[in-house]
């Protein structure tokens, strides 16, 4: 029977048969496969099951399903395929594989990642990735916090996406892509704005210098 491994930064986090025609993948607690992170959308990716075969299904989550590194709406899914969801990989495992897999793995704890409030101190990031892997290694960008207590922090992007704001507030997310950054707003009211317009949940790209007002906070993007 196929399965998903779901892992972040190469520590296993959870195995799942795929017996089902739909599995269904997100952040919302009614999914067959839970993710409580930010970066995953209520109802994200769905696993079609259909003839012995697996297609894997961009749901219009807000940051995409990538597979192999390929940002994707529909795809069959072949052994070994590696799909990225937020911070999370999940490995697919064919019938064959999946028969010969080591059950003897040792899955290890993690702590979650929680949102950091930008007034008190520096934005914390969370990765689908390592750097390296997206080939975005060249671009070198940081957020300098212009006001509250924070102000005159800067912090590096290192991550793929960064989360800022503060949760029930107002939260944004930073992603890396090929072509460089983008900003979009990831939930609560707090009104957050880019130069003066609003930041909704369409990813807009930064722009060196911009600025960016976030549940009372001000921030100025800098590429470098």
């Amino acid at each position: 029977m196929p399965k998903v491994i779901v892992s972040i930064d190469e520590v296993v986090i959870k195995e799942v048969q795929l017996t089902k025609d739909r599995t269904t993948l997100g952040r919302r607690p009614y999914n067959d496969i839970v993710i409580d992170n930010l970066a995953i959308s209520g109802e994200h990716a769905v696993f079609l099951l259909a003839g012995g075969q697996v297609t894997v299904e961009d749901l219009n989550s807000t940051n995409g399903t990538y597979l192999n590194g390929r940002a994707i709406k529909k795809q069959q899914l072949s052994d070994g395929d590696s799909i990225e969801v937020g911070k999370y990989k999940v490995k697919f495992v064919g019938d064959a594989s999946a028969d010969n897999f080591d059950k003897t793995m040792v899955v290890r704890a993690r702590p979650q990642v929680q949102t950091a409030p930008v007034t008190e101190a520096a934005p914390s990031g969370y990765s689908t990735q390592s750097a390296d892997s997206t080939g975005l290694g060249a671009f070198q960008a940081s957020i300098k916090v212009m006001s509250g207590a924070a102000a005159g922090r800067e912090v590096p992007l290192t991550k793929v996406v960064t989360t800022i704001g503060k949760p029930g507030v107002a939260v944004a997310a930073i992603t890396r892509r090929q072509q460089g950054y983008v900003v979009h707003h990831v939930e609560g009211a707090g009104n957050p704005s880019l130069n003066g317009a609003p930041i909704t949940s369409t990813p807009v790209s930064l722009k060196n210098g911009d600025l960016i007002e976030l549940a009372g906070t001000q921030m100025q993007f800098v590429l470098a």
